[in-house]
């Protein structure tokens, strides 16, 4: 069986995307699996384009590595994690990232070579490969009608998931204040603005101030 470089493409990004998927799940340090699930997110996009569905695949490096990633480490930073080793120095992080900066180098240089040599997509779709639509049109049309159950439990989880992180940031910490919102709309102008009646006093004069200090000194 032979295989062109359009399907070897596609083999090598569905390899790294899952062993960096492995590295993720599998590594100790938070922000060594944010940067290997960086190059998952990457490498499956390189997988979709070369497939024929660009949209989604620049829809994943904009949205998930450029903003649920952010979303990731905020939400790490929040937690009851032990930050001092990680704000240790950055110098250990760097293999790693460069690590990642490499491969995703290859994969770009390898995504450009294999749309530079062949224009037709490695789906087996009929409607995306001969029939002149657009690929963002076949998408939502696809999406909206064969695949609108999977859709809707897609988004119910990903909701779940919002609210879950959510929680894990509200627990109660000894020691952190919380605000009472129930408290904070029954309180009165009298509570906020207390008005006090105090007798005027003359400040001491500069030498009046010194007069003490002088005395104490001549003192034996």
């Amino acid at each position: 069986m032979s295989f062109d470089f359009t399907t070897l493409a596609f083999l090598a990004f569905a390899a790294t995307a899952a062993g960096a998927a492995l590295a993720t799940i599998t590594s100790r340090n938070p922000v060594h699996a944010a940067l290997w699930l960086v190059l998952t997110f990457f490498s499956v996009a390189c997988t979709w384009i070369v497939g024929g569905a660009e949209f989604l695949g620049v829809a994943l490096v904009l949205v998930y590595v450029g903003a649920v990633m952010v979303l990731f480490l905020f939400v790490v930073m929040m937690l009851d994690v032990d930050l001092a080793p990680l704000r240790e120095g950055y110098v250990r992080y760097l293999p790693i990232g460069l690590i990642v900066a490499v491969v995703m180098l290859v994969q770009m240089l390898g995504l450009i070579g294999v749309r530079a040599l062949s224009q037709t997509p490695l789906a087996d779709n009929a409607a995306v490969a001969t029939v002149d639509v657009p690929n963002t049109t076949w998408l939502a049309r696809a999406l909206f009608t064969e695949f609108m159950l999977p859709f809707e439990v897609a988004a119910v989880i990903l909701t779940v998931a919002v609210v879950a992180a959510v929680m894990l940031t509200l627990r109660r910490r000894p020691g952190a204040r919380h605000q009472n919102p129930s408290e904070q709309s029954r309180v009165k102008a009298s509570d906020r603005l207390r008005m006090i009646k105090m007798d005027a006093e003359k400040p001491p004069t500069p030498v009046e101030a010194a007069a003490p200090d002088s005395a104490t000194e001549a003192t034996p």
